[in-house]
């Protein structure tokens, strides 16, 4: 494999990375926050008595892309050890 193949591997499986990650904060932050709202309203956090929408809507979807930049990091330094880009 030429160093031209492997710099496209390395960005498509980047790329890929990238887009299902977007994916998943595209489907919680407009979908539990927009779409499935009103579903979700009907069900309340113990302890605090919110809608699981209003809370998805409000801070859910914060947490689930402050997680997604943790699982962007783990798997990019998993791709840059296996393409040999690694910093270590």
């Amino acid at each position: 494999m030429t160093q031209a193949q492997k710099n496209r591997a390395y960005w498509r499986a980047n790329l890929r990375l990238l887009a299902s990650l977007l994916i998943v904060w595209f489907g919680v932050s407009f979908g539990c926050g927009i779409l499935w709202v009103d579903r979700l309203n009907e069900i309340r956090i113990p302890g605090t008595g919110f809608p699981l929408g209003f809370w998805f809507a409000q801070q859910g979807s914060i947490w689930v892309f402050v997680a997604l930049i943790f699982v962007y990091v783990w798997r990019m330094n998993h791709l840059d050890r296996q393409f040999g880009v690694s910093e270590d």
